[in-house]
C-alpha cells in the first residue's frame, strides 16, 4: 500500500473519530447534564427543583444527605449515597434540593446528571472532571439493573475508581426503587439456578454495599401527605379553607390509589391552577 493510500485512510479515520471534549465553563451554571453522541456537558440554566423546606416526612434522610454534601462542598471527606425506596417520596427531589440549598454558599459545587444508559461512558466523564478545581455531585436517577445488564460494571468506575481511584472532587448520588439495585426475584432465581449459589449474584448485589450512605424512603401516612400540601399552599400563597382543602386532598389521593410526595404535588398543581397561581 503506497503512502498516499495510507494518508487517505488516516484522514478518513480522523474524520470519523469524535472531536475531543471541550472543557465547559463550569462558572456559567450550577448544574450540567452529561450527553453522549457526541459526548458533552450541557449547562442547565434553571434546575427543576423545590426548596428543601418543602420536603416533608423525610427529615432524617434530608439532614443526613445535607450534612454529607456540606462536608463535601467544604473539601472534606464524604460518602457516595444511595437513596432507595418508595416511588414519589422525594428521592431525586432531595438530591436537587440539597444542591440548591448549598450552591449559594459554595458556588464551586456543581450537579452533573448522568443517565443510567450512559454509564459505559462514565470513565471518560470522570477523567474530564478530575482536573477541575470545582467539586461535582454526579447524580444518576432511577438506577437499577436486570440480570443480563452489564452496565453495573461501569458503575464500579464511579464507586471504586479502579487503579486511579474515584476523583477526590466527585461524589456519586443515585436513586433507586430497589435497595440492591436489582429485582429480588432475579436475585433468588439466579441463586437457585447457579452452580455456586452463594456467588451467583454477589458482584451485583455488592454494588449497594459500595455506597457509604443508604437512605431509605417509605410511603407516607395521611398526616404527612396533608402536611406536604399545606406546606406548598403556604409557600405559594394559596389560601383555601382547611376543611375544604383536606376533603379535596383526601379525595384526590383516593382516586389515585396512592399517597406520596408526588401525588401531593400533583394535587397542589391542580389546586394552584384552579386558583390562578403560576408555579414557575
Amino acid at each position: 500500500m503506497d503512502q498516499i493510500a495510507l494518508t487517505r485512510i488516516a484522514e478518513a479515520l480522523e474524520r470519523m473519530s469524535p472531536a475531543p471534549l471541550e472543557t465547559p465553563d463550569f462558572n456559567a451554571a450550577s448544574a450540567f447534564v452529561w450527553h453522549v453522541g457526541p459526548e458533552r456537558l450541557e449547562a442547565v440554566e434553571q434546575v427543576n427543583r423545590v426548596d428543601l423546606d418543602l420536603l416533608v416526612g423525610i427529615n432524617r434522610s434530608r439532614d443526613t444527605l445535607l450534612e454529607n454534601t456540606r462536608r463535601f462542598a467544604q473539601g472534606f471527606a464524604a460518602n457516595n449515597a444511595l437513596l432507595w425506596g418508595a416511588r414519589g417520596m422525594g428521592k431525586s427531589s432531595l438530591v436537587k434540593a440539597v444542591h440548591g440549598a448549598l450552591a449559594g454558599d459554595h458556588p464551586d459545587l456543581k450537579l452533573v446528571e448522568l443517565q443510567r444508559e450512559d454509564l459505559p461512558s462514565v470513565a471518560r466523564l470522570l477523567n474530564h472532571l478530575r482536573g477541575s478545581e470545582h467539586r461535582f455531585i454526579l447524580f444518576c436517577d432511577d438506577l437499577s439493573f436486570s440480570h443480563d445488564d452489564q452496565h453495573y460494571k461501569s458503575l464500579k468506575a464511579v464507586l471504586d475508581g479502579g487503579i486511579e481511584g474515584r476523583p477526590g472532587n466527585v461524589v456519586f448520588y443515585a436513586t433507586s426503587n430497589r435497595r440492591h439495585l436489582m429485582p429480588r426475584d432475579m436475585i433468588e432465581n439466579e441463586r437457585s439456578s447457579a452452580i455456586n449459589p452463594s456467588e451467583a449474584v454477589e458482584e451485583k448485589v455488592s454494588l449497594s454495599d459500595r455506597f457509604g450512605l443508604w437512605l431509605g424512603f417509605h410511603p407516607c401516612d395521611q398526616d404527612e401527605y396533608l402536611a406536604m400540601i399545606a406546606g406548598y399552599c403556604a409557600a405559594y400563597g394559596v389560601e383555601v379553607d382547611a376543611e375544604e382543602l383536606r376533603a379535596e386532598a383526601v379525595e384526590w389521593q383516593a382516586t389515585r390509589g396512592a399517597r406520596s410526595g408526588r401525588v401531593a404535588w400533583q394535587f397542589f398543581t391542580d389546586l394552584a391552577g384552579r386558583h390562578g397561581v403560576a408555579l414557575r
